[in-house]
This record gives structure tokens, C-alpha cells and sequence, in this order.
């Protein structure tokens, strides 16, 4: 069993503050709340408070559940690949709890504030996500759990290795990128350019893995 380390307490910390500001604007919440933002970050469909807080605890939830599965994962890991490896997703656990609070903050203030354009908030959020797991990309070792796991990369170390720190730098200079630009485009235009974006941040190091792999491990 592992400790109740620091980190896991700062962790914890992070992820309940969700629920003291949705417990702050709980009294200040209409009957009808948005649930629901389309294209250009405007509400599209409303729905009861019971509903706004079943959606923020999901959120919690997948936050929750993505630190322990990281914490625990060489409890699980059936080649023990991922104890080699653990400070890096140490970091990375603790990094995705830390976006997806302030994920969770964002939409309910978005909730509050409905003139509020979300996905100013929320892709700008989501890029630096991007930024922050590509600055530690290039540390993931092979595993079967997390990082760009294709035919070729687990395969191959060096396939691995290679994809690795292309698509480290790749997505970090892409998710700030992303971030910087959503800030200042109108809001469809924003949507559109990000997804386009994280697309391509995602096909092209799946692409070099399959193109590194058959230069040097010819059949």
C-alpha cells in the first residue's frame, strides 16, 4: 500500500476547491442553469442545479480517478514497465488534477456568468494542458498506459524514444500556440482552429512513429 505522500495532499487539496466555490454560488444560482455550450462558447441547452452539480461531480470524478489509476499504476502494470518511470507521472497525475480544477472552476463560473463567453476560458485551459504534457513527454518510458502507444512504439524503444521527443515539443509549443490564439480569435473561428490544431498534434506523431519504425527496422 502506498503513502499519503505531500504531493497526494496538495492533490486533494486542488481538487476540492471545485466545491467550495460551487458551494459559494450555490445560493446565487437561477432555477434554470446552463448545462450545455455549443460553437462560440454560448449556452444551448439549460437544465436544473441538480444537474449543474451531477456534471461537476462527474468532472471531479474522471479528475479523481486519473490521479489514483497514475498513483496505482505499478500496482498494475503486468511488465512492471511504469516503476521506471513513476516521478514522470507523478507529475503528470498532479498536473492533470490541477486543468481539470480549473476546468471544473471555469464552467461553473461560465454557469453564473452566462454573458460570459466560455471558451475563453476553457480552450485557453485545455491548451496549456497540451503545453504541460508535452514539457513532459519526453520523459513517459515505454508502458502500456499513457503517451503516444502505437504498434511501432511499443514495439520498438528507439520508435519510442524518437516519437517521444518530437511529440514533446510538438505539443508544447503547439498548446501555447493554441492558447495564444484562441485568446484573441472570435469565438467560431477559436473552436475550429483549436480542434484543427490538436488534430494535427495528434496524427503526426502517430504518422513519424509508423515512418521511424519502417527507416530503421526495415523488413
Amino acid at each position: 500500500m502506498k503513502k499519503f505522500t505531500w504531493v497526494d495532499a496538495a492533490a486533494l487539496l486542488i481538487w476540492l476547491l471545485p466545491v467550495a466555490y460551487i458551494a459559494y454560488i450555490y445560493s446565487s444560482l437561477p432555477a434554470s442553469v446552463p448545462v450545455h455550450f455549443g460553437m462560440g462558447g454560448k449556452p444551448d441547452r439549460y437544465g436544473s442545479k441538480d444537474e449543474f452539480i451531477g456534471t461537476q461531480a462527474i468532472l471531479m470524478g474522471a479528475s479523481a480517478l486519473v490521479y489514483l489509476l497514475m498513483k496505482y499504476l505499478p500496482a498494475i502494470d503486468p511488465k512492471k514497465y511504469v516503476k521506471y518511470g513513476e516521478a514522470t507521472f507523478q507529475k503528470l497525475a498532479f498536473g492533470i488534477v490541477v486543468f481539470l480544477t480549473l476546468l471544473d472552476i471555469a464552467i461553473a463560473f461560465a454557469t453564473v456568468n452566462s454573458e460570459f463567453k466560455i471558451d475563453k476560458l476553457i480552450l485557453p485551459i485545455i491548451g496549456m494542458l497540451l503545453a504541460f504534457i508535452g514539457n513532459v513527454m519526453h520523459s513517459i518510458k515505454p508502458n502500456y498506459f499513457a503517451g503516444i502507444r502505437t504498434p511501432w512504439t511499443l514495439e520498438d524503444n528507439d520508435t519510442w524514444r524518437a516519437t517521444h521527443r518530437l511529440a514533446g515539443k510538438l505539443w508544447f509549443t503547439g498548446g501555447l500556440a493554441l492558447t495564444a490564439l484562441v485568446l484573441f480569435l472570435p469565438a467560431k473561428a477559436s473552436t475550429a482552429v483549436f480542434m484543427s490544431g490538436v488534430a494535427v498534434m495528434v496524427l503526426v506523431p502517430v504518422i513519424y512513429s509508423y515512418v521511424y519504425f519502417k527507416k530503421h527496422r526495415p523488413q
